[in-house]
């Protein structure tokens, strides 16, 4: 599950892709950015790699993603932004609330993601 922060939004949800608890992130990366235009993609170090970079380049943004520790060539990235991404770790904070939630009493992803969608709207709508 990933939550995607622009000025507008202020760390709520706007896109999430139910996936195993094995799978890595950077798999859904391309389908969370589909339609992500002239803003910045903060991401943690999950997301770094070179191709989605490039991908976010080529959108007109601006990736702030720290490079992984054993990165062979590390790239900068804006620290001061990359402050930011708080946001979202508050808003995983948030969705704790919510049992049913964080103790995954719903079977499937289809319910699961559901109910993730109506608790992203209640906390939206605060």
């Amino acid at each position: 599950m990933v939550t995607l922060k622009t000025q507008q939004n202020l760390g709520n949800l706007l896109k999430s892709i139910v996936t195993p608890g094995q799978r890595n992130d950077l798999t859904q990366a391309n389908t969370l950015l589909h339609g992500v235009l002239n803003s910045y993609v903060i991401a943690d170090r999950g997301y770094s790699s070179k191709k989605l970079h490039s991908k976010i380049r080529a959108q007109n943004c601006e990736p702030v993603i720290p490079p992984k520790s054993n990165a062979r060539e590390p790239w900068e990235y804006d620290k001061h932004i990359y402050k930011e991404r708080h946001a979202v770790e508050c808003f995983f904070s948030k969705i704790k609330y919510f049992r049913r939630l964080f103790s995954r009493f719903d079977k499937s992803a289809r319910n699961f993601s559901a109910f993730l969608s109506f608790v992203g709207a209640c906390l939206w709508l605060r």
